[in-house]
């Protein structure tokens, strides 16, 4: 039954169970900044948390957003169904949500930040989402592509990124480590273009990052992508640290491929989640073979594998991201508590 006010008016969250967890959100602070005389602070970043009444998983997870976007594409999907956000919570989790810096509700200006990139455009939208080389294969969109207004409500939260992506990435990745140094051991969950986030924030806090599950995440190695920019250090557009050292990125590009280790990612569970559909699917067993002689335990979880068919570059959020979340949850059970037993033997 839906609930009236004293107006007669229909309550829109009537019929949406109520649950119970705890939540909450805070800031991890940027930096201080000097323009002018004055002081200002660059790039802070917004986390939002929840947990639920009762953590049963060891770990919590991040959950980092892609390019372009920010956190809220965790959170409900386009048809009003809860996101990966809420399964994890009920799945156990305690988990965090951020805006990287400088997008959503992590406050950018160009004078503090730098330059911004271009506008994201509905083309570039359906180009990346929902191509229409791919309309037959693509069965789990949320919505008719012709469907004006839930067109306008997808691509509302959109907005342009940092010019620079190499500063923009270093910028996520010393807030997401501070923030790791906040709440300790965990889980990070990222999606395309935070997908590098994951290796900088690993390589940054090797004993704080315990597995790493990337969905659709940016690549193949040494990529260009239009618009956003160029993987000059391989899987990253920052620095990441190799051995041997290598000291620029021209270094990097010029090394034998099969010498490219990263210490921080020796033995790291990683997953790379791809959909049946996507372009990004194509580059995904590259990225997984450039994680692994890098020293990561890196494995694809290819949907359709796992009897997930019909999934674009948008799978935490399209009409069957329930069943694409379950090879996620099992491979995260299998693969945390490893960890979680071998860090409580050393502890011990």
């Amino acid at each position: 039954m839906n609930q009236l006010d004293n107006t007669g008016a229909h309550h829109f969250w009537a019929n949406i169970p109520a649950r119970t967890s705890r939540r909450g959100h805070f800031w991890i602070p940027g930096d201080r900044v000097t323009l002018d005389g004055k002081l200002f602070q660059r790039g802070p970043m917004f986390v939002d948390w929840e947990a639920p009444e009762w953590v049963t998983q060891p770990y919590p997870i991040v959950l980092v957003h892609g390019g372009t976007l920010q956190g809220t594409e965790w959170l409900d999907t386009p048809d009003g169904r809860p996101g990966w956000a809420q399964r994890l919570v009920e799945a156990g989790y305690a988990v965090l949500v951020v805006d990287r810096p400088g997008h959503g509700r992590s406050p950018y200006h160009p004078d503090v930040i730098g330059l911004m990139g271009p506008p994201f455009a509905y083309e570039e939208g359906q180009h990346v989402f929902f191509p229409s080389t791919a309309a037959d294969a693509q069965t789990q969109w949320p919505f008719d592509p012709d469907d004006h207004a839930a067109l306008d409500a997808f691509i509302a939260p959109f907005g342009p990124l940092p010019s620079d992506l190499a500063a923009s990435q270093e910028m996520d990745a010393d807030r997401l480590a501070r923030l790791l140094d906040r709440i300790g051991p965990a889980i990070m969950m990222t999606h395309s273009a935070s997908g590098s986030d994951g290796w900088l924030v690993a390589d940054r806090r090797p004993g704080l990052v315990v597995a790493i599950v990337t969905v659709e995440p940016m690549g193949p190695a040494f990529a260009e992508t239009p618009g956003i920019g160029t993987l000059d250090w391989g899987l990253t557009a920052a620095p990441i640290t190799y051995d041997p050292p290598r000291t620029s990125a021209v270094e990097v590009r010029a090394a034998d491929p099969s010498s490219l280790r990263i210490p921080a990612l020796a033995k790291l569970p990683v997953a790379v989640v791809a959909g049946e559909t996507s372009v990004q699917a194509q580059f995904a067993p590259a990225i997984v073979d450039f994680l692994t002689t890098a020293g990561a335990a890196a494995e694809l979880l290819h949907l359709p594998d796992y009897g997930v068919f019909g999934n674009g570059h948008g799978l935490i959020y399209e009409k069957n991201s329930d069943q694409a979340l379950q090879p996620v949850l099992r491979w995260l059970e299998a693969h945390t508590e490893v960890q979680f037993s071998f860090s409580r033997r050393r502890r011990g």
